[in-house]
């Protein structure tokens, strides 16, 4: 009797041993899908590698400026290079730029033409007078003039009784001049350029756009060698 309780016993453990090994088994295999799924689900999460990914720089992000007759350009007015320049006549990093864009005009003759635009900063107290005086010389066709004798003076100071003083020294109509000076008829021209260059980025003087590409402060000549140099070969 004992012998076949035993048999019993074992009868009934061994179907016990099989499914309890298959709902191990059903456990692992569903633990192991849903682990996938979740994976499938997270595809969209970034990598790594893709956040500490460098930006690329935009190609073709250069400044575009409508140029005519009317601005004021030193050189070819129909050479390949433009130059524009948001400059400062009491900035002395501009004055340090003067003879660098001298010496470019001098060696791309016919290649690289200069504009000139009026960014006075507001720290110097003689910056916006300065850039109406220049203006004023300008009505006398003699703008450019104006603006060599403006940076060979600026380490005298500047005054109105000097910009008026230089006028005279360059030959212009001191009567004509000092009116216009004196009356800020081209206020306003000079902060419409001021406010051109905010618009494009430029924060500080000197700034020179290469065609389009701005080149920021007063570097040295090699500095815009190179990138005329590029243009040209292209």
């Amino acid at each position: 009797m004992q012998q076949e309780n035993n048999q019993k016993q074992s009868s009934i453990s061994i179907p016990v041993a099989i499914i309890a090994a298959g709902f191990i088994i059903a456990i692992a295999i569903s633990a192991n899908n849903y682990f996938k799924n979740s994976d499938s689900k997270n595809t969209n999460t970034p990598k790594a590698a893709s956040i500490t990914e460098p930006l690329k720089e935009n190609k073709d992000g250069d400044v575009q400026f409508n140029i005519t007759a009317s601005d004021h350009i030193r050189g070819d007015i129909n050479a390949p290079i433009t130059l524009v320049e948001f400059s400062d006549f009491e900035c002395p990093f501009c004055e340090r730029h003067y003879p660098t864009l001298n010496k470019i005009l001098s060696d791309y003759k016919g290649k690289v033409r200069l504009v000139y635009k009026h960014f006075p900063l507001g720290f110097h107290p003689n910056a916006q007078k300065a850039a109406e005086a220049s203006e004023c010389a300008g009505e006398q066709d003699k703008f450019w003039e104006y603006h060599d004798k403006l940076f060979e003076n600026q380490p005298q100071g500047y005054s109105l009784d000097k910009f008026k003083q230089w006028a005279e020294d360059l030959g212009l109509n001191s009567g004509k001049f000092n009116d216009c000076l004196d009356s800020g008829k081209y206020a306003q021209k000079v902060q419409t350029d001021y406010q051109e260059g905010t618009q494009k980025g430029v924060n500080g003087t000197p700034a020179t756009f290469v065609n389009g590409q701005l080149l920021s402060g007063a570097l040295p000549y090699w500095s815009f060698k190179q990138v005329i140099d590029g243009l040209l070969s292209q």
